[in-house]
């Protein structure tokens, strides 16, 4: 039951309409970015590992020290939780089980001082 909930509430933020979901532009790490309350976040996959750069809304890298988040996961019909982890100054990182397929939907989930950050991006 918890986990046809937990699908529902993901469902539910994709649908809504402020959700981030438009990947119109690359960051200087490659990746694609979203932009979240203001705040840019550019996802980056390298083999097993998913990296997050979070910017602060004037652009500057955001300090991830004390943010905690997680990487939900929606391929081939399962869905995954990645536990993130702050590393270097601007970066949320974690490791996955399995390699991603380019129709899978990645939604990186965030709070910092009670701030939520939410983006969803296609892996491609």
């Amino acid at each position: 039951m918890r986990k046809f909930a937990f699908l529902t509430m993901i469902a539910v933020i994709a649908a809504m309409p402020g959700f981030a979901a438009a990947q119109t532009k690359k960051g200087s790490n490659g990746g694609p970015i979203v932009t979240s309350q203001g705040h840019p976040i550019e996802f980056v996959r390298k083999g097993m590992e998913i990296a997050f750069y979070v910017g602060d809304d004037d652009g500057s890298p955001l300090p991830t020290k004390d943010m905690r988040g997680r990487a939900t996961i929606q391929d081939g019909g399962k869905t995954v939780t990645v536990p993130l982890t702050p590393a270097n100054l601007n970066m949320m990182s974690g490791t996955l089980q399995t390699e991603l397929s380019p129709k899978a939907i990645v939604v990186f989930s965030a709070s910092l001082h009670g701030h939520s950050l939410t983006a969803r991006y296609k892996a491609e």
